[in-house]
């Protein structure tokens, strides 16, 4: 079966004390839009969601287009989902420079507890694997930090945060029948290249 790994598209921010679950924004609604025809090639048989609403807004257009429910699992969130705010990932460099620094050497922020995430996610996926069918295709809708997870325990590599993961970015991992998961892509962006906002300055 395949798991394909999809990063929630671009939200909204949040301001201290409302919390780190936003909205999509305007751009956001955008990038997740393109995603039924992205897709569209998959035999996709199940949509599951992190509760954050990032996520969840992302695959709604998707979950429209096949007519199916999208499922939550609380395991899927994001390190960052006890936060007092959500700062998109292109502020916190001006904002926090000292959290950024952070990230750029691959570790999750300060606050979070490396080992306790890494354990959450991985469960919640090696759980689904292993209750498709061989020829199954789910969709997670999830987070940078949760994709870049799965990523360090699959390759292996020595940092959490190793991959360039991009808002909407297709990330696809195949499962074996012994339930051993292997990487055959990682952040497929065509269908929002124009959309990105690493790119918007060129």
């Amino acid at each position: 079966m395949q798991l394909l790994l999809i990063r929630h598209a671009l939200p909204l921010r949040n301001e201290p004390g409302e919390g780190a679950d936003p909205d999509l924004s305007e751009e956001g609604i955008a990038q997740a839009n393109r995603l039924p025809d992205a897709l569209k090639r998959f035999p996709i048989t199940r949509l599951i969601s992190s509760p954050q609403k990032r996520a969840i807004q992302t695959g709604q257009p998707v979950a429209a287009a096949l007519g199916l429910n999208i499922e939550i699992d609380d395991r899927l969130a994001e390190y960052d989902r006890d936060m007092a705010q959500y700062i998109p990932i292109e502020q916190i460099a001006a904002e926090h420079p000292e959290e950024m620094a952070r990230l750029m050497t691959g570790h999750l922020p300060s606050s979070v507890d490396e080992e306790a995430f890494l354990a959450r996610i991985t469960e919640a996926v090696m759980d689904i694997a292993s209750e498709a069918e061989a020829d199954d295709t789910v969709v997670i809708f999830s987070h940078g930090g949760v994709i870049n997870g799965l990523l360090h325990d699959i390759v292996p590599t020595e940092r959490i945060l190793s991959f360039q993961v991009d808002y909407t970015g297709i990330t696809r991992l195949l499962a074996s029948r012994s339930g051993r998961l292997a990487v055959a892509g990682v952040n497929s962006v065509e269908h929002v290249w124009d959309l990105l906002p690493r790119n918007q300055r060129w």
